[in-house]
């Protein structure tokens, strides 16, 4: 309902801020991740939103980028996943952190997160394997288009995320997709 919102940032008390939209103040709970990055009170703020209604509630989450709203919308599709744990998730550790962990998994990541347990964590690697995985820059190591096109030749040839991942890392940025794959291959035969 409410997708994105503009005005002056009136308050910031992690993790709500309160932005004024033309006199109407808005309530905005934010990750901290969004949190660091806002400018000072007083100032002009863009944020992506998301609306949740609830029986007893009505919250909107708020999003400095594109890449947190699309994974707070994954994160709270998963049975036992609400908004404040996603929230917590998204503060915890950054996008590109999780991806990657999800990619290796990596379950000992997710339970450094406050509120994560050990079965939650393999919950949500097993359930966001495939969605936010190696595709959303798995920690940088796939930047680029090329980047891209090696670590999913890589896939396709039947090397694990986890294998395809590690080998990325000894392709220098900047490769072409052909000597990437080349390189990508000979650091996976030395494995």
């Amino acid at each position: 309902m409410i997708g994105r919102l503009s005005g002056i940032l009136l308050e910031k008390n992690p993790p709500q801020l309160i932005v004024d939209c033309n006199g109407v103040g808005y309530e905005v709970n934010v990750p901290m991740s969004t949190f660091y990055n806002l400018p000072g009170v007083g100032e002009k703020v863009v944020l992506l939103t998301h609306f949740v209604v609830r029986e007893d509630a009505q919250i909107l989450f708020g999003f400095g980028s594109t890449e947190e709203r699309h994974v707070f919308k994954e994160l709270i599709k998963i049975s036992g996943i609400g908004a404040r744990t996603a929230l917590s998730i998204l503060s915890g550790m950054s996008v590109g952190d999780l991806s990657q962990a999800i990619t290796l998994q990596e379950a000992g990541r997710l339970t450094k997160v406050p509120g994560i347990g050990k079965k939650t964590a393999e919950r949500l690697l097993l359930e966001l394997k495939g969605k936010l995985g190696a595709d959303i820059g798995a920690g940088g190591a796939v930047a680029s288009d090329a980047s891209s096109d090696v670590l999913n030749a890589l896939l396709a040839l039947g090397y694990s995320d986890k294998e395809a991942v590690l080998a990325m890392k000894q392709v220098p940025a900047g490769s072409s997709v052909s000597d990437g794959i080349k390189l990508a291959l000979k650091a996976l035969s030395k494995g």
